[in-house]
């Protein structure tokens, strides 16, 4: 079998850190890049403002939602995110729009040789939702894992309930492989979650970036170097 990372050191994953995009969608011009200490500030307020609209789709953790999304609990997150990355063993991305913090996506539980693969997950401030932003997103990340990082398989588990994350999955062509039944604890009981996946095989020339532009939903973004 041959190897996806000839010659690379052990102590980080390829692909990390990085800037990724831009992008244009409807909403604005989407770029990512690594998660920031000074993030701290925009996190929580959008975090604690979108309570209602975030909370039913995330794990159940100890502590209210405003104790658990204060500024003084961002640095130590942080913290964990950043030697997270540096381990390769995830790829935590702020969400940009118009170069100010609306959200994160997640590449987590990097497995190398032989499968080659990680979960994404994604959140994105309710007052952006619906212009494309964290379907762009998503795309410029899965494209990313499946080029420099080198990744084989990219997956992500959804509640069914969850409509606006299942249709970020099906734009940008994940196929759905299962239910897993009573699979995660998520505001406050245990709830089943579908299963879809991307092997980097079945991406198209050019990637899930490709698909939204030759969809109309995006458009590539051209820097001119500093």
């Amino acid at each position: 079998m041959a190897h996806a990372y000839p010659g690379r050191s052990s102590a980080r994953h390829p692909g990390w850190p990085a800037r990724l995009g831009p992008l244009r969608v409807r909403a604005g011009v989407v770029a990512l890049r690594p998660v920031r200490l000074r993030d701290g500030g925009v996190w929580s307020a959008i975090r604690i403002r979108d309570e209602q609209y975030l909370a039913p789709w995330e794990p159940t953790m100890p502590g209210s939602w405003a104790e658990r999304h204060a500024p003084g609990e961002w640095p130590a997150r942080w913290l964990q995110l950043r030697a997270a990355g540096r381990r390769g063993t995830a790829l935590p991305f702020a969400v940009t729009l118009d170069d100010r913090f609306v959200g994160h996506v997640m590449v987590g539980n990097v497995v190398r040789e032989p499968l080659l693969s990680a979960y994404v997950g994604y959140w994105v401030d309710s007052s952006v939702a619906g212009g494309g932003v964290i379907t762009g997103a998503v795309a410029l990340v899965v494209d990313h894992c499946f080029t420099r990082v080198g990744l084989h398989r990219v997956e992500a588990t959804v509640r069914p309930e969850n409509a606006a994350s299942l249709r970020v999955l099906e734009k940008l062509g994940f196929r759905e492989e299962g239910l897993f039944r009573r699979y995660l604890d998520v505001d406050g009981d245990w709830r089943d979650h579908a299963c879809f996946a991307l092997t980097a095989d079945e991406t198209r020339p050019g990637g899930l970036t490709g698909r939204l532009v030759a969809a109309g939903r995006a458009e590539r973004v051209h820097t001119t170097p500093a």
